[in-house]
């Protein structure tokens, strides 16, 4: 699992590439940790190349979006394959996330 960050003035791109399965939630999670407070800047998560995704990576996305929400800003979520939106629809996620 790659996870990329950039940061310009006014939001952080993220890109997440390969599986992010339980094993592979733990160090992404210390890299994006620092999300959690984004200071008002929007958060971008590029999942063009993101393969899959854990109930653990689906928490750490939470913890991101609870972050923004309360400084004030957004997460969008870019570019999801069909079948990483099936699992944010069967758990509900769908409806507290912005895609783009």
């Amino acid at each position: 699992m790659k996870t990329t960050i950039q940061q310009s003035e006014d939001k952080y791109l993220i890109t997440l590439e390969g599986e992010m399965d339980t094993a592979a939630a733990v160090e992404v999670e210390k890299q994006l940790q620092p999300l959690y407070n984004t200071n008002g800047q929007d958060v971008i998560i590029d999942c063009s190349k993101l393969e899959y995704i854990a109930s653990s990576g689906l928490r750490i996305l939470i913890s991101i979006l609870k972050g923004a929400k309360a400084g004030g800003s957004r997460v969008v979520l870019k570019d999801v394959n069909d079948d990483i939106k099936t699992v944010f629809k069967l758990t509900g996620f769908i409806n507290i996330f912005d895609f783009e």
